[in-house]
This record gives structure tokens, C-alpha cells and sequence, in this order.
């Protein structure tokens, strides 16, 4: 009796791991393409920017003033393995480009926060006349 219930107890387990697998493979997020922005052609002011990456999306508020980066907020993270790639955001400030190297370990949610931040950028570029 004791055997088959620890063959049933592998046997789900498994089951579980297999199934987790494959919902990760399945909805695996993709690579994110980050572009570099020129800060100094952005004007003052506070932004917000969002990604969705499939299992992890971000959501920020990058302020802006005198073509710096000032501050970067984490608004939202859902990434269910932790938030260590929050951190992320200290480099881009210290750096001011969002060509920063990933956290290790948290290569997806550092991209989407970076891709977040970059969406937010966006929104405050000015215009620029030929």
C-alpha cells in the first residue's frame, strides 16, 4: 500500500512539473527590442509606461527635468518569481540609458521594465523641426 502511494505522489508531481512546464513554454515571454533614447530631446515632465510581456507586465513613472532622468517608479510588477529586477531602474538612472545590462536572474522582467520605461519616454519626446 505504502508503494503505490508514493507512486501516485511522484506521479503527480510530475504531472505538476510537466504541466508548468509546458504553460511556460506556451506563454513564454518574448524578447524585448529596447531602443535607445536621446534624454536630452525629452521634455520635463512626469510619464507613464506600460508592458505586457505575457507572464510578466510593468508599469512605471520615469520624471524627467532639464534632459535627465530624475526618478523611476515601479507603479506595477507582476511577475510571480520576485521583484530583484526591480533594481533595474537605479541603472538606468545612474547610467541615463536604457542600454543597462539585465539583472541576472531576471532577464524578462528587467527587459519589460525597460520597455515600460521606454514606452513612458516616449510620450515626452519633442518634436523636432527640420
Amino acid at each position: 500500500m505504502k508503494k503505490n502511494k508514493k507512486t501516485f505522489i511522484a506521479t503527480l508531481i510530475i504531472l505538476v512539473c510537466v504541466l508548468f512546464a509546458a504553460c511556460f513554454l506556451v506563454n513564454k515571454p518574448e524578447t524585448q527590442q529596447i531602443n535607445s533614447i536621446d534624454v536630452s530631446l525629452i521634455e520635463d515632465g512626469v510619464y507613464t509606461g506600460e508592458c505586457d510581456n505575457k507572464l510578466v507586465k510593468a508599469g512605471v513613472e520615469v520624471q524627467v527635468e532639464d534632459g535627465r532622468i530624475t526618478n523611476i517608479k515601479i507603479l506595477e510588477h507582476e511577475n510571480g518569481l520576485g521583484s530583484k529586477a526591480e533594481t533595474i531602474v537605479n541603472r538606468v538612472i545612474q547610467g541615463q540609458t536604457l542600454n543597462v545590462d539585465a539583472v541576472t536572474g531576471a532577464t524578462y522582467s528587467s527587459n519589460t521594465i525597460l520597455k515600460a520605461i521606454e514606452n513612458a519616454l516616449h510620450q515626452g519626446e519633442k518634436e523636432v523641426n527640420l
